[in-house]
C-alpha cells in the first residue's frame, strides 16, 4: 500500500482503484490492530496514518456519489 497518498491524488483514480486501495488499506488496519493486540506492534503511528487513508479514500468516493466539483477537475477540464 503506497504511504501518504494525499486527496488530490485519490481524486485522480478511477472508481475499480479506489475500491482496491480501500480493500488494502482495510486488511493492513486489521494486520496493524491485530500486531497492537499481541504486543508485536512497532509503529503506533501508523494506525493512525492508515485509519485517515480509509477516511480519505471514503471521502473522495462519496464526493464523486454526491458530484461535488473539485479544483483538481476544475483545471484539467478548462
Amino acid at each position: 500500500m503506497a504511504k501518504g497518498l494525499t486527496a488530490g491524488e485519490l481524486r485522480l483514480e478511477d472508481e475499480d482503484t479506489l475500491v482496491q486501495k480501500l480493500k488494502e488499506a482495510k486488511e493492513e488496519l486489521f494486520n496493524l490492530r491485530f500486531q497492537a493486540a499481541t504486543g508485536q506492534l512497532e509503529s503506533h503511528g501508523r494506525l493512525r496514518a492508515v485509519r485517515r487513508e480509509i477516511a480519505r479514500i471514503y471521502t473522495v468516493m462519496r464526493e464523486r456519489e454526491l458530484g461535488i466539483v473539485t479544483v483538481e477537475k476544475e483545471s484539467s477540464d478548462g
